[in-house]
């Protein structure tokens, strides 16, 4: 029997904004199975909020990276390298759209905002990875956050469902093509909870409010119990689980 431990792994972290991220909340899972991890920060802003965070879990690398930034990831995972000589998981929780182009109608959006969008919520991962690969010598795991919003339509997600469509998709090929590397890539996919980066959602409230009257279990998941299920997906434990979206929403996705 395998038991669920990370002791002994290396993480990579992207995406923590505050305490209530949901990578905050995975990083927390992470550490409590005795992992090892590297956080980012998305720049000087947001640095007094992330590195607090990080310091509480005793973090070996506190990092600036910003996606849209030539030269940022690629630092970071130099770092890594320096510092570990290898990296056993990453969790890539960056998503991102221009306020005029997601809460407008989805065939209003811009070119620029649309590209804007997948290059930080898609394509960063798909760079990750690549950068990942050669630190992964005795394989790993990439973990992405997706959104039930991919597959089925969701008021006011809008823009955001295709992006997450396409991550979702990436993830598959992803998988396929590393998986010979035992590399294995899944997404998480939250029910709907309320982060900072979920609030930029038009009339957010009520797709909270819709997502616990439906949800079988009536209640919204948290970042506590969404950070367990990135825990065991990064462990040996969950070595032949590849190329999946693990769905952590209380049943909502069932429902038609």
């Amino acid at each position: 029997m395998t038991l669920i431990t990370l002791a002994g792994k290396c993480g990579l972290l992207a995406g923590i904004a505050n305490d209530q991220s949901i990578a905050y909340g995975c990083a927390t899972a992470f550490r409590a199975l005795g992992a090892d991890l590297a956080v980012t920060y998305l720049n000087e802003k947001a640095e007094p909020h992330v590195r607090p965070l990080a310091e509480r879990l005793g973090a070996d690398l506190i990092l600036p990276c910003d996606v849209r930034r030539d030269g940022d990831l690629e630092r970071v995972f130099a770092a890594i390298r320096d510092r570990w000589g290898r990296l056993d998981f990453l969790l890539h929780s960056i998503a991102f759209a221009p306020k005029e182009d997601l809460h407008g109608r989805f065939v209003d959006c811009s070119r620029e905002g649309f590209q804007m969008a997948m290059d930080v919520s898609c394509h960063s991962f798909i760079r990750m990875a690549k950068l990942a690969e050669p630190l992964m010598t005795n394989g790993g795991c990439l973990l992405t956050v997706s959104f039930y919003g991919a597959e089925q339509v969701v008021e006011h997600y809008n823009m955001m469902g295709p992006v997450k469509a396409a991550l979702e998709s990436a993830v598959r090929y992803l998988a396929a093509e590393l998986g010979a590397r035992k590399i294995r890539v899944n997404t998480l996919s939250p029910g709907a909870l309320a982060t900072r980066a979920a609030s930029g959602i038009d009339r957010f409230d009520e797709l909270l409010e819709r997502a616990a009257a439906r949800a079988p279990t009536h209640q919204l998941v948290t970042v506590d119990e969404i950070g367990p299920t990135a825990a065991f997906l990064a462990s040996d434990a969950a070595r032949q689980i590849t190329g999946q979206v693990v769905y952590i929403d209380g049943g909502y996705h069932v429902i038609d």
